[in-house]
Order: C-alpha cells, then structure tokens, then sequence
C-alpha cells in the first residue's frame, strides 16, 4: 500500500429504503457497488429512533440477506442513533452483538435534546466507549459541534474508527469541511483510524468517496489508518476489537 493510494474497496456506509428516506434496494447498491469494483458495502440503515426508519426486527433480521450479492460482500450494520449524553443507542445490545459492523452518530429528530459543545461531547465520549461501538459517524457535523481534541483523543485510546463522511461534503451537513480537516490532522497526529463512508441513501451513490479522499489527501492521512481500505484490512481492524468477520 503506498502512501497517498487511497483505492477503497469497502463502504462501509450505505442505506437502503429501509432508513425511510432512502430510495434503493439492497440487491441495487450492490450492483452499483459491483459495478465500480467494491468488494464490500455495509448496509448502514437508520436505527429505529429515526422517523420512518427499520423496527428492531429489520436488524435482528439481517442475518437472511446473502452474504454476496453481484460478488460483493454485504456487512449487516446499523447506524445507531445516540439518544442522550449516556451514549445511550436505539438498540439493545442483545442485537447490536450480532452485527458485522456497528456505526453509532447524533441525528436530528430522534430524541437527542443536547443542545452545547458540553453535551455533544459527553454523548459522542458516551458512545465512543461502548464496547459495540466500533465507528462514530459524522462527528464533525457542524449541527452539533464538539470538543474535537476531546473525541479524538478517545477514539485513539478505544481503538475506534471516526468517519470522514462524502455526503457531509456533496449534499447534507452543508460547512463540515473545516471540522473536518481538523479532525484527521488531529487523527494523524495521534495515529487514530478513519473510516471514509459515502453515505449513499440512493445505489448509484455506493462508492463515491470523492470529497472525503480530497480531504484525506490535503491532510496527508496514511490509507493505513483507513480500516475500509479494503476487506482485510477491515477484518483486522474488526479483530483487534475482539470481533470475528464471518462471510460465509
């Protein structure tokens, strides 16, 4: 892997219509996702706690969608919605513990009432320490803005992953760029790891890492530290955490 190379294979976040809001189906993002030569998608969809969004049922389900679809790996995720500034997640554990992958972010319209800097750091802390956490999205949503220094710093002693997220550069989350690039300076400086998620909530977006690449770039943040660089290196990031990838 050379330095700068930044070829992801993996995306590790993509809705179906599922979230409520998304517009594709499961087999469709994988075949856009076969298409631009991805070896894995993550269905990420929304947690019950987002209106319109999948019941507990759609995640305890998962386990009967195939493992590949157009030869592209399906990892059966959530991206959880952080309720309070317990960290406390719109699934219970029970469920949460049969997932591949498990993202957990702040969201409007769920419940979540913090409102300062204070709060917003408390809840995505909250979060980062929980054992079944393994990706805080969007932190640098600028909606509820952080302690940046303070995630960081917590996300590199918990082994997590923090996500550099296309969508927040294309057409949600409108002025992140900054909190951005903050946040992978302060990852490279620390040696933390960076998930990079396009966000997709329509098939043909699956893969479109463009923006958070540039950043990337600009940052001179190492594809090592990128734990969706490819199937592998996902799979170790995944057993340092003391978790098995199983795809068969």
């Amino acid at each position: 892997m050379e330095r700068g190379d930044y070829r992801i294979k993996v995306d590790l976040h993509v809705h179906t219509v599922s979230s409520g809001h998304a517009y594709s189906t499961v087999e469709e993002c994988a075949r856009w996702a076969a298409e631009k030569g991805l070896e894995a998608i993550a269905v990420t969809d929304h947690g019950p706690a987002v209106p319109g969004s999948g019941n507990i049922y759609h995640f305890w389900n998962l386990k009967v969608i195939p493992r590949r679809l157009h030869g592209v790996v399906i990892l059966r995720s959530v991206e959880a919605n952080i309720l309070d500034t317990e960290g406390t997640l719109d699934l219970p554990d029970k469920v949460l513990a049969a997932l591949d992958v498990v993202h957990a972010g702040l969201h409007p319209y769920t419940g979540y009432q913090g409102e300062s800097v204070e709060e917003n750091t408390a809840a995505l802390l909250s979060a980062v320490r929980h054992p079944l956490v393994d990706i805080i999205v969007h932190p640098d949503n600028p909606a509820f803005p952080v302690d940046m220094e303070a995630v960081v710093e917590a996300a590199v002693r918990e082994g997590k992953a923090l996500e550099v997220n296309n969508s927040s550069f294309t057409y949600t989350r409108s002025g992140s760029e900054e909190n951005c690039r903050r946040m992978v300076r302060l990852l490279a400086e620390r040696k933390g790891l960076v998930a990079v998620g396009s966000d997709a909530h329509v098939a043909s977006f699956a893969g479109e890492f463009g923006e958070a690449i540039e950043i990337l770039r600009e940052t001179d943040m190492a594809p090592s530290s990128v734990i969706n660089y490819s199937i592998e290196r996902l799979e170790e990031f995944l057993a340092r955490r003391g978790k098995q990838l199983r795809l068969e």
